[in-house]
C-alpha cells in the first residue's frame, strides 16, 4: 500500500519545541486523513533543528466511495420545504428522490447521495495547507514581503521548503502538489547546513533517511541522543572518568545538532574549590556541556563534554578552545559570587561573622515581595519560623533548631550565587550555613525544606528538615487559600498541587501523626487578608468575601483528600476503599497517616471470606432500606424495640450488633483498625442467618418497622470503620 513522506524544512526549530512539534504534525495529518476515510497502518514523526518529517505507511490509493441516504420532508409537504431538501441533497428535481414509507410517519422523500472517493494525493494536497497554517507553535513569526498581507503564513522560523511524496515501493512515488504562500511542495530537501548544504532529491522514506545520513543529518532525535550518550560515556571512560548524566540536558543538546560530534574540554583545577553543583550549573547553563567525575570518589573532574554540530578539519581543537574560554570566564564569575557571598555586608554588619544572617537582614530590609496579597518574604519567614517551632514536637525535632533553620531558609535568595543561578537556591543556603558553623541539621534543613519537588524527588527525613518543609508548604497552601488563589482545572500557577503532595509524602513516608485541620486553622490566623476571629466567610474592607478560619480549613482539607486519593491510586490502592474511608467525614479524616492505615486494613478485611460476605450482607440490607424508606417517605434510624424481636435470628443479630458496635468503636478509638475489622467480621454468622430465616417485610406493620430499624442499625455499625456504600462489589 502507498506511503506518505512529508518534510517541512525551516531556518531553525528551538530544541524545547521539537518533540512536541513532531507529535503535533503526526496527529494533525493523520487525524485529517482518517476524517476523510483514509485509514493508515502506522505513522512516525521526526524532528531536527531544521526540519519536521512525517512518514505514514499503509494508506489507500483512494478514498472509499461514499453512499449516504438523506432523509427529506413528507410527501405533500409545502414547496419551500421541498426546495430546501433538493438544494441540500444536490438534486434538481423531486423525481430524483426516492419515496419511502413509515407506518407511523407515512411516506417521505429520501435522497441517495453517492460521492466517488478521490485519489489520496488530492486529499493530502487539500489537507496540508490548513495543517501548516494552523500549526500550534508556542511562538511563531511572519517574514518577507508577504508578511504584510492579511492571512500571511506564520511559522516558528521562516519556512524554506516542503517535501511531499506519495506512492508504493513498486513504483516511483509522485510529488503531492500544493502551494502555500509561494512555497510549492516538491521532492527536494537539503542536508547539513555547513557540511552538505546542496539540494537532495528523494521520494521514498528509506532513501530519504539514507540520503540525509550521507548529507550529515541524523533524522531520529532519539538516535542522536543515544549517539551523544554513548560517545560521551566512552570519552569519559578513556580518561578514567565517569559522565554525570543529565536527561534534560541530553534532550536539549540532541535538539541543537543534526550531526553530533562529541569532544572533551577542560578548565583550571582551581575552580573545583567552588561547590560542584555550581560548577555543573555554570557549565550546563552557559555552554550546554556535561561534567565528568571520578568514579571512585564521586568528586567532580576539571574535564567536561561538549557536543559540536560539525566535523572540524582540525579535529575540533578550535571548537574546544572556544568553549574552554567561555567556561573559564563563567567559572571566574561563579567564583567571584561564591567569595562575595561569604564576606560581611557593610550595610548589615550584625551579627558579626554570620554572612547568611546578614543576607536575611537584607532580605527583610529590601522588602522582597512574596506575593502582593501575602506580603514580603521577610514576613513569610517569620510565619514559617513560628509554624516550624509549633510542628517540631509533632515530628520529633528540637523547636529551637527548627526555628533557626526556618529563619535561614530563604536567606540565600539575596545571595549573588542564587541571583545568577536560581536553580541552586537552598543548596547554596546549606553551603553558607555550614561555612558559618550552623548545626548540621539546621544546614541540611535550609536545603531540604524545598523537598520533595516532584513525585520522584526524595523526601526529607531529618526531623528539623521535616518541620521546616511542612511549615513552608503549609504556609504556601494556607496563604493562597486565604486569598482565593486555588488551582483550577489544569492551571496551577503556584504549584499548590505539588505542595499538597509534598505534605502528604512527608507525613506518610515519615509516619507522622499531624492534625491537619487544627494546624491549618491556627496558622490561618496570621495570614494577611484573612478576616480574624470568624468561623465562616465574611466581607473584608474591600467588600469582597473573605474565607473564615473554619471554612478555609475544611476546604483545604478537602483538597488534601483529593490529592491523597490521587497519590494512593498511583500506589495501587482501590479508589472505592479510599472513598469508603474518606466518606466518614472530616472529623475522622484529619490525620492522613490514619486514613492510609484504615484503607490498608479495610482492603485486607475485604479480601477475607468474612469481609466479602459481610459486604454482601450490608449491600442487601442497604438496598432493602433504600427501597422501603423511599416508599414509606421516612427513615428507620430509631432504636430497635427489643420487645418486637420475634425470631431467634433477629434476636441474635441484635445481640451481635451490641457486641460488635462496642468492640469496633473501642478499637477505632484505640486506632487498632485490624481489631475493628475483626469485630465487624463476627457479625457475619448472625447476618447470614437473619437473611436466611427472617422475612423483613412482614405483614405485621410493627414487626416490619422494627426489622427495618435492625437493618438500619447494621448499616450504621459498619460506618464505625468505613462508609460501606462506597465499596464496589
Amino acid at each position: 500500500m502507498p506511503d506518505l513522506l512529508l518534510e517541512l524544512f525551516c531556518e531553525e526549530i528551538p530544541a524545547r519545541m521539537q518533540r512536541r512539534a513532531a507529535e503535533d504534525l503526526k496527529k494533525l495529518v493523520t487525524d485529517a486523513l482518517v476524517e476523510r476515510g483514509c485509514v493508515y497502518e502506522g505513522a512516525q514523526a521526526f524532528a531536527t533543528p531544521r526540519r519536521l518529517a512525517l512518514h505514514v505507511v499503509g494508506l489507500p490509493a483512494r478514498q472509499p466511495d461514499l453512499r449516504e441516504e438523506k432523509k427529506g420532508p413528507r410527501v405533500g409537504a409545502p414547496e419551500a420545504a421541498l426546495q430546501g431538501f433538493l438544494k441540500s441533497a444536490g438534486l434538481t428535481d423531486i423525481s430524483q428522490a426516492q419515496v419511502q414509507s413509515d407506518p407511523k410517519k407515512g411516506e417521505f422523500y429520501v435522497a441517495v447521495v453517492e460521492k466517488p472517493g478521490r485519489a489520496t494525493p488530492e486529499v493530502i494536497a487539500e489537507i496540508m495547507p490548513g495543517v501548516i497554517r494552523s500549526f500550534p507553535w508556542p511562538k511563531s513569526m511572519r517574514w518577507g514581503a508577504a508578511s504584510a498581507q492579511p492571512g500571511a503564513l506564520r511559522w516558528v522560523r521562516p519556512l524554506q521548503s516542503i517535501l511531499c511524496t506519495f506512492g508504493t515501493e513498486m513504483e516511483t512515488p509522485e510529488v503531492v502538489h500544493f502551494e502555500i504562500d509561494g512555497l510549492r511542495a516538491s521532492d527536494a530537501t537539503r542536508g547539513h547546513r555547513f557540511l552538505a548544504p546542496d539540494l537532495i532529491l528523494v521520494r521514498r522514506f528509506d532513501e530519504y533517511v539514507t540520503a540525509l545520513e550521507r548529507a550529515k543529518v541524523v533524522l531520529d532525535g532519539d538516535r542522536r541522543k543515544q549517539m551523544i550518550l554513548t560517545d560521551a560515556r566512552n570519552l569519559a571512560f578513556a580518561r578514567g572518568l565517569e559522565l554525570v548524566e543529565d536527561e534534560g540536558l541530553l534532550e536539549e543538546v540532541a535538539g541543537l545538532v543534526e550531526w553530533p560530534v562529541t569532544l572533551v574540554g577542560s578548565f583550571d583545577e582551581s575552580f573545583l574549590a567552588i561547590p560542584p553543583e555550581v560548577v555543573r550549573a555554570t557549565i550546563r547553563a552557559n555552554q550546554k556541556c556535561f561534567v565528568l567525575r571520578d568514579p571512585a570518589t564521586g568528586a567532580l573532574s576539571n574535564r567536561f563534554i561538549l557536543v559540536s554540530n560539525i566535523e572540524a578539519s582540525d579535529g575540533g581543537e578550535k571548537i574546544v578552545a572556544g568553549n574552554q574560554r567561555v567556561v573559564r570566564a563563567r567559572l571566574s564569575d561563579a567564583r567571584h559570587f561564591w567569595d562575595t557571598d561569604q564576606r560581611p555586608l557593610p550595610d548589615f554588619p550584625e551579627p558579626a561573622g554570620k554572612p547568611l544572617d546578614q543576607r536575611l537582614a537584607k532580605l527583610k530590609a529590601l522588602g522582597v515581595v512574596f506575593h502582593e496579597k501575602l506580603g514580603a518574604q521577610g514576613e513569610r519567614v517569620e510565619r514559617i519560623t513560628a509554624l516550624a517551632r509549633e510542628l517540631a514536637p509533632v515530628v520529633g525535632a528540637d523547636p529551637a533548631l527548627a526555628a533557626r533553620a526556618a529563619q535561614l531558609a530563604k536567606a540565600d535568595l539575596v545571595t549573588e550565587m542564587v541571583g545568577e543561578f536560581p536553580e541552586v537556591q537552598g543548596l547554596m543556603g546549606r553551603r553558607y550555613a555550614e561555612l558559618q558553623g550552623e548545626n548540621p541539621s539546621v544546614a541540611a534543613a535550609v536545603e531540604e525544606h524545598y523537598k520533595p519537588q516532584g513525585p520522584t524527588d526524595r523526601v526529607p527525613t531529618d526531623p528539623v528538615s521535616v518541620a521546616v518543609a511542612l511549615a513552608d508548604k503549609l504556609d504556601t497552601l494556607v496563604g493562597f487559600w486565604a486569598i482565593d488563589e486555588k488551582p483550577t482545572g489544569s492551571k496551577d500557577p503556584y504549584a499548590l498541587r505539588r505542595a499538597a503532595l509534598g505534605v502528604i509524602r512527608i507525613v506518610l513516608e515519615n509516619g507522622i501523626r499531624l492534625p491537619l485541620a487544627r494546624t491549618i486553622t491556627a496558622h490561618s490566623a496570621v495570614i494577611p487578608g484573612l478576616v480574624p476571629g470568624i468561623h465562616a466567610a465574611g466581607a473584608g474592607a474591600d467588600g469582597r468575601d473573605k474565607p473564615g478560619h473554619d471554612g478555609l480549613a475544611s476546604d483545604l482539607l478537602s483538597f488534601f483528600h483529593d490529592r491523597l486519593k490521587v497519590y494512593l491510586r498511583d500506589q495501587g490502592a482501590r479508589h472505592d476503599l479510599i472513598d469508603a474511608v474518606l466518606g466518614q467525614g472530616a472529623a475522622r479524616n484529619d490525620d492522613l497517616l490514619m486514613i492510609v492505615r484504615r484503607v490498608e486494613a479495610l482492603g485486607r478485611f475485604l479480601d477475607t471470606e468474612d469481609g466479602s460476605n459481610l459486604l454482601a450482607g450490608y449491600k442487601r440490607a442497604a438496598n432493602i432500606l433504600r427501597i422501603e424508606e423511599k416508599k414509606d417517605g421516612r427513615s428507620y434510624a430509631e432504636p430497635v424495640d427489643p420487645t418486637q424481636l420475634a425470631q431467634s435470628e433477629e434476636k441474635a443479630l441484635a445481640t451481635s450488633l451490641d457486641a460488635a458496635e462496642a468492640e469496633a468503636g473501642a478499637a477505632v478509638a484505640a486506632e487498632d483498625f485490624e481489631a475493628a475489622m475483626a469485630a465487624l467480621a463476627r457479625l457475619r454468622p448472625a447476618v447470614d442467618a437473619f437473611f436466611d430465616k427472617v422475612t423483613v417485610n412482614a405483614d405485621d406493620a410493627a414487626l416490619r418497622a422494627n426489622r427495618l430499624r435492625l437493618l438500619s442499625r447494621l448499616r450504621e455499625a459498619t460506618r464505625t470503620v468505613a462508609d460501606f456504600s462506597a465499596i464496589q462489589g
